[in-house]
């Protein structure tokens, strides 16, 4: 790392003839504000375990990019480094927006570290309901643990609620500072017993796959699976998807949703939107 980099590349002045091309273990030294017998000895593997802090100053010295700062530390240290929350209010990317579009017969949504739904598609609007990405229905766990009807229809409710809140709290053991993800947790343990209990139990998970019934009030029940994907260039945005378990539930999120972008167009007075939410169901279809 120190030989891809020249001294003008970080501020300093090239003084005297250079063997190799580089940075000067001195320079790295002096850079990341430690000895430069320590960084020696960092070099050829006789430091010990360095601190956290240390590291990330030798990673900023050296210009490191996130991946090459994590594979620092876990070679260093032999743990990942703390991640640096990412600012959110810029949404999803055009991509990202664009593969959310693209799958029209399959609820999708995108949240990030507190569970704030920064993004979702029509299909995800037809089965949760228009208030879906608003209000209370504009944060996943709220959504879960403090709207009566959300809960009424999770029919494996305490299932979902349980690895909600160990995915939280292995959130906020990341982001501890984080105002949002504590804002999000005081009312949640202000507004709903069970999970200041299970809150309490310390309980840490990771939400990334499963399967759920959902009883919709138009549809019926609906038994799908759920799969939670990284989203990219964006380390704590998640991208949701929601997929039919079996042929019934197929027809049943297909009419569902067939029926919600046909209703959206005739709102808008669209009667070209009726025509290709017409196609979009027989390409569904040919699909199957």
């Amino acid at each position: 790392m120190r030989g891809r980099l020249a001294p003008e590349d970080v501020g300093l002045r090239s003084v005297g003839r250079r063997r190799t091309p580089g940075l000067r273990r001195q320079e790295v030294a002096e850079l990341a504000a430690v000895s430069i017998d320590w960084y020696i000895r960092l070099e050829q593997g006789r430091a010990g375990a360095p601190g956290s802090a240390v590291l990330d100053a030798l990673a900023e010295a050296l210009r490191l990019s996130p991946v090459e700062r994590e594979y620092l530390h876990l070679t260093a240290r032999g743990e990942a480094p703390p991640r640096p929350l990412l600012d959110q209010r810029g949404g999803v990317t055009t991509s990202l927006r664009a593969i959310l579009d693209g799958m029209p017969m399959l609820p999708a949504y995108v949240v990030d570290h507190s569970f704030d739904i920064l993004a979702h598609n029509a299909a995800a609007t037809a089965m949760f309901g228009d208030g879906f990405g608003h209000g209370t229905a504009s944060n996943v766990a709220l959504l879960l643990f403090l709207d009566p009807d959300a809960r009424r229809g999770q029919l494996n409710w305490e299932q979902i609620a349980r690895e909600t809140v160990g995915a939280l709290r292995a959130n906020a053991a990341k982001y501890p500072d984080d105002p949002r993800m504590q804002a999000v947790i005081a009312r949640l343990r202000a507004g709903h017993r069970d999970f200041a209990a299970w809150w309490g139990d310390h309980t840490v998970g990771e939400r990334c796959s499963g399967v759920k019934r959902v009883a919709h009030p138009a549809a019926g029940v609906l038994t799908v699976s759920y799969d939670m994907f990284s989203a990219p260039e964006a380390s704590e945005q998640r991208l949701m998807v929601l997929t039919p378990v079996d042929a019934e539930s197929e027809v049943r999120l297909r009419g569902l949703v067939t029926a919600h972008s046909r209703r959206v167009a005739r709102e808008a007075g669209d009667e070209s939107g009726v025509g290709e939410a017409e196609k979009v169901e027989k390409a569904a279809v040919l699909a199957g």
